[in-house]
């Protein structure tokens, strides 16, 4: 895969930004075949590079660590260092972004257009260029100036409203998800708006500010959690491994560890019935229609795992789905990794790095029959590619020294 041109193969890609969001979204672009220029901070790099452990390479008192977490959401991607504080190093970003297709950036707001690097100062040089900012709350609205980290906005936008054992349960109380979900969803989203963006320049030449940000992309996640209430007034509230609308839906118990059965209307669970020796559940009146089950859960949820008892997981997993009934185990990374699906979907890529040894990482879930997505760098080394870069934007090798000497570079 590393010599196949992906479907964004020419396009100069800007990467400003840090953590994960950005950076994230970033990676996407570079594995569809985009050349992403990642602009890091002179010195210590992107923030993500140091938190850990876990570590790829751990920390001493001579050396900066290298966490594990910046290997997920950098690969495809070069490092170039630059302080853009200083006003020659501003001026290598003006430069490049001249030559960009997009830039991307997730300073807080209006901090980039203080070193007149603001989409405004960027247009002017560039109309064509497609600038995305990613920020916890967006440019505009009482809450622009906040800075916004996932956890704070998986509470804020109403994720950990609905996440979490009800009140009454032992350990009830809201919980966060256990990845970063904001980050995630914005990161996508942003790809989204690049690439609407790109079409809308292919048909008019225009550039435009893509405005992405943490809080609206966890909002418009909510799904039915929020149209629950914006068309019913209902609130659903949490509801732990059950599903607020569906029973029964959630983790049972078999002899030997955790299972998921998963029945979403009246068919799957005739189906389910039945393949739990159970057919009179289906003209039982509290069980026959979706509702019914619902409001009889606890009465279901105590029957179901009763009938699960005396077999193992993967003996339960085998007969649910064999009579269709949607089931699985709850599986670490350890237990995905040797998963028949994932190994057949070739679910996970290993790269070789010369700093890093052999680094892997999750493929890209995008499968394009004529384009697939291709795995050409491991994540880089802080500044690694500062030179050859620059010099592709037609930085003499004069100037770099001076750039050095300086302290930009």
């Amino acid at each position: 895969m590393a010599n196949e041109a992906g479907p964004l193969t020419g396009l100069k890609i800007i990467d400003l930004t840090r953590v994960i969001a950005g950076p994230y979204g970033a990676q996407i672009l570079g594995d569809l075949g985009a050349d992403v220029i990642k602009v890091e901070r002179l010195g210590e790099g992107d923030d993500i590079r140091r938190v850990g452990p876990p570590w790829v390479i751990p920390p001493r008192d001579d050396r900066l660590g290298e966490s594990t977490y910046f290997q997920a959401v950098n690969r495809n991607k070069r490092s170039v260092a630059v302080d853009f504080a200083k006003p020659a190093g501003g001026a290598l970003i003006r430069e490049m972004a001249r030559q960009a297709d997009v830039l991307l950036e997730n300073y807080r707001t209006g901090t980039l257009a203080r070193y007149g690097l603001g989409f405004d100062d960027l247009r002017k040089e560039n109309p064509a260029l497609i600038y995305c900012s990613i920020t916890g709350f967006g440019q505009t609205g009482p809450y622009k100036d906040r800075s916004g980290y996932d956890y704070l906005v998986q509470g804020m936008a109403g994720m950990m409203s609905v996440t979490g054992l009800p009140d009454g349960e032992p350990g009830a109380g809201p919980m966060r998800a256990g990845i970063p979900v904001a980050d995630i969803l914005s990161g996508m989203n942003a790809v989204i708006g690049v690439l609407a963006a790109l079409e809308h320049r292919r048909r008019t030449g225009e550039g435009q500010h893509v405005d992405i940000s943490l809080f609206d992309s966890q909002a418009a996640a909510l799904l039915n959690t929020a149209s629950a209430w914006l068309n019913a007034g209902v609130t659903l509230g949490r509801t732990g491994n059950d599903h607020p609308s569906a029973a029964p839906y959630g983790v049972y118990e078999a002899d030997d560890g955790y299972l998921i059965v998963a029945t979403f209307n009246d068919r799957e669970f005739a189906r389910l019935a039945k393949a739990l020796g159970r057919p009179e559940w289906i003209d039982d009146p509290r069980f026959a229609r979706n509702g019914d089950r619902v409001k009889h859960r606890p009465e279901l949820k105590r029957l179901v795992a009763e009938a699960l008892r005396g077999k193992t997981r993967a003996q339960w997993v085998a007969i649910l789905n064999d009579a269709t009934v949607s089931a699985g185990p709850i599986n670490g990374v350890d237990d995905m990794e040797k998963d028949e699906h994932a190994v057949a979907r070739e679910l996970f890529v290993t790269m070789q790095s010369p700093a890093y040894g052999t680094v892997r990482s999750v493929a890209s879930p995008l499968r394009l029959s004529a384009t697939p997505p291709n795995y050409r760098r491991p994540p880089p080394v802080l500044g690694e590619h500062t030179e050859e870069v620059l010099e592709e934007f037609g930085i003499s090798a004069e100037l770099l020294t001076q750039l050095k000497a300086e302290g930009a570079i």
